[in-house]
């Protein structure tokens, strides 16, 4: 769901955080003591301006606690693109080896495993509580930085509401903690009363605030939990709608809408969503779940506190129904996509390589939030200013399902002239328009004229003789020490 006119822009930070409240008063609970682990993550992240290459290893440490079923609940972030794991029990001194069982990237939550269950000996899981309260106490579990022992901090529960998760972009409920968070303890649980509440994850990072930082509350802890039950994460459904707020009078009676009526303008219904066909541009979403929505977009979830009106959808599981009012009837929408599916850039990946095809020397690749990340930690500046408006602002069409780049030219006598060609966005090759990778790909297989003819959005033309690019492609992909002319899922297609 586009959420562009209500989101904020502020930089969260999450790598390898952890929570530092300041030192804690009362004793380590033994109990909860040996619940919680230490992960030691080495991961290899893949080079998506060479989309064939890794970039090479790196290590890590985070944190976790062990839940029902011996299994170490952690973030997602601190086992994302893992070649090896290792899991630490406080308190002690040997490393089991682990492994990631399911991973939900969305809501930054995972599960590792430990296979050699002496692991858990005299180890008391931990139970998942429920959402806290305003102004309530909680304990902090992990090992930050500055030391390898287990740490115990305290802080207050001050908000909660929605917020754009940093790992995944994703806009989901949060509780927000009075205390930094650090390096080092992502992934520990937050508890109150000996039950899981959260689990610590990012922070808001900025000269003009102290001491704000984030966990992810039990509801969304509780819904991965449901959701992987059956051995696969599905995610967190979304309508795949894009809507406005009405707090503006004019607009609302321009709608026909009476005094005491409140809602969410309907401004754009994404192909594929689950709400294609039933709801439409002009629709004013009245309630959801017999909740009424007010005009900027919000919904009372507790008494006296609110937040983003889908809180209500997205504690459905993915199939689910959910039923909304609107201006002109009532309805049942099954939802059957996850959050944020409608994007047309996609946010960060994990875990899955790069998506790639090189032709004639030509390296074609989707745009993705990672190929902007390799401008470096302010791409947003220093990237294409074209590519990051996609990335901000491009919207699917039935007509355009990807936004395909031509990443660069691979030097060689056969695409002479086209050199400096990088980082521009196709429109179409041998007449075919490019909505897709899948397009594209199909253009340059299936052409049988004398040249492959690839034309970007500017109207530049590149003109290759094609059979000269077929015999040549080979020899380039040897000499550049590249393995194949495309990547596994299009090898695959």
């Amino acid at each position: 769901m586009n959420r562009s006119n209500i989101l904020s822009k502020t930089l969260l930070f999450l790598y390898g955080l952890t929570v530092f409240f300041g030192i804690s008063s009362f004793a380590l609970a033994d109990d909860v003591k040996d619940s919680i682990v230490k992960l030691y993550t080495v991961n290899n992240r893949y080079n998506y301006h060479e989309p064939w290459v890794m970039k090479g290893q790196n290590t890590f440490h985070g944190s976790g606690s062990i839940i029902r079923g011996e299994r170490v609940l952690t973030n997602a972030h601190v086992v994302s693109d893992h070649m090896f794991i290792q899991v630490r029990r406080a308190g002690q001194a040997k490393k089991y080896t682990g492994t990631v069982e399911i991973i939900g990237h969305e809501t930054d939550l995972a599960i590792v495993r430990v296979h050699d269950t002496s692991f858990f000996a005299n180890a008391t899981p931990l139970e998942l509580g429920s959402l806290p309260e305003l102004k309530d106490s909680v304990s902090v579990y992990g090992f930050p930085d500055g030391g390898d022992k287990l740490s115990l901090t305290e802080g207050i529960v001050s908000r909660v509401e929605h917020t754009n998760y940093s790992h995944s972009g994703a806009y989901l409920l949060t509780g927000q903690i009075d205390a930094p968070i650090n390096s080092g303890n992502s992934g520990g649980p937050v508890l109150k009363e000996g039950k899981i509440v959260g689990v610590a994850f990012q922070s808001l990072t900025s000269a003009s605030y102290n001491n704000i930082g984030y966990m992810v509350p039990a509801p969304i802890i509780k819904h991965f939990l449901q959701d992987i039950e059956d051995g696969k994460h599905d995610g967190t459904p979304d309508l795949g709608i894009s809507m406005q707020q009405m707090e503006n009078p004019d607009i609302r009676k321009s709608y026909h809408m009476i005094e005491d009526q409140t809602g969410v303008l309907v401004s754009r219904v994404y192909p594929g969503s689950p709400a294609e066909g039933i709801l439409k541009r002009g629709d004013i979403i009245l309630s959801i779940e017999g909740v009424n929505v007010a005009n900027d977009g919000t919904i009372e979830f507790r008494k006296g506190e609110r937040t983003f009106f889908t809180y209500s959808l997205q504690q459905k599981q993915k199939d689910d129904f959910v039923k909304l009012k609107i201006l002109r009837a009532g309805m049942s929408i099954q939802l059957t996509e996850s959050i944020d599916f409608e994007r047309l850039v996609p946010h960060r990946q994990y875990d899955v390589p790069p998506t790639y095809y090189i032709s004639g020397g030509l390296v074609f690749e989707p745009l993705t939030l990672n190929y902007l990340m390799e401008f470096g930690s302010d791409w947003n500046v220093t990237a294409p200013t074209e590519l990051v408006n996609y990335y901000m602002n491009g919207e699917p069409l039935k007509n355009r399902k990807e936004v395909v780049i031509l990443v660069k030219v691979l030097a060689d006598e056969l695409n002479i002239g086209y050199h400096a060609s990088q980082n521009v966005v196709i429109s179409s090759v041998n007449g075919t328009l490019v909505s897709s990778m899948k397009d594209l790909v199909n253009a340059f297989e299936f052409n049988k004229g004398n040249y492959h003819v690839i034309e970007d959005m500017n109207g530049f033309i590149v003109t290759l003789n094609r059979e000269n690019a077929e015999e040549a492609n080979a020899g380039i992909l040897k000499k550049y020490r590249i393995s194949s002319d495309r990547s596994d899922d299009l090898r695959s297609q």
